[in-house]
């Protein structure tokens, strides 16, 4: 009788560890969802009081203020949906990308940038520009550089397309939509990155973009130093 009541006990206190564990990992689980939730709500509101105040006549700014508008609207329908913590880490990163777009803008209108962001993933690695440049695809000319201009109207805050990195920088086509759609669409924006960021067309040597990993370009670019913005063009 004494070993049967001793497997009871053991039985209860094993069940009671075994719930009070469960308990535990779900409130963490439940805690780590609510931060991740708050974090992107955060950047979502942030993102929405700048793109409701701020409207300019500057081409540039206008183009960079209607990118941000569209990251705000697809960051709200992925909270709206939102349900694991991955998804609104990828709220959040809209979120955070509109900004980048909303500082671009800023800048565009003369006005101070605001304070820093948090590095973007999409952009981790793929660096900045740092001077002009300007180069000729089958017939068409296509410029880049770091601030804007009338020839450059199209912000992009850094990425990779097709798996080749695209600094961050102000362009005169946005060729990285182009190269993301199907076809020959695919191609020819492959030929212009090529021609904007290969020492064969483009005016530096030392960087090569047709898939391999850069590490190190001209004029001291490195590529090595990690987040957005860590390397320089």
């Amino acid at each position: 009788m004494r070993g049967v009541l001793l497997i009871l006990v053991i039985v209860v206190v094993i069940g009671l560890i075994v719930a009070v564990t469960q308990r535990g990992a779900e409130t963490r689980r439940q805690t780590r969802l609510d931060d991740a939730r708050a974090d992107a709500q955060r950047w979502y509101e942030r993102l929405g009081g700048q793109v409701m105040n701020l409207s300019s006549d500057d081409p540039a700014a206008r183009q960079a203020l209607a990118d941000a508008g569209e990251r705000y609207n697809a960051a709200g329908g992925q909270l709206q949906m939102a349900n694991s913590v991955r998804q609104f880490e990828l709220a959040r990163e809209s979120a955070l990308e509109g900004l980048t777009y909303v500082r671009a803008a800023r800048l565009a209108m003369g006005l101070d940038e605001g304070p820093a962001l948090p590095p973007l993933g999409a952009a981790h690695n793929t660096g900045r520009l740092t001077r002009e440049r300007e180069v000729t695809v089958q017939g068409h000319s296509y410029k880049a550089g770091p601030r804007p201009a009338a020839d450059t109207p199209y912000y992009y805050p850094g990425g990779r397309v097709e798996g080749r990195p695209v600094p961050a920088g102000w362009y005169s086509t946005p060729v990285w939509r182009t190269a993301l759609g199907a076809g020959a669409g695919v191609l020819g924006g492959m030929l212009i990155f090529d021609a904007l960021f290969s020492p064969e067309f483009g005016d530096f040597t030392g960087t090569e973009f047709a898939g391999g990993d850069p590490t190190v370009g001209d004029s001291g670019t490195d590529f090595s130093g990690g987040d957005f913005g860590g390397g320089d063009f």
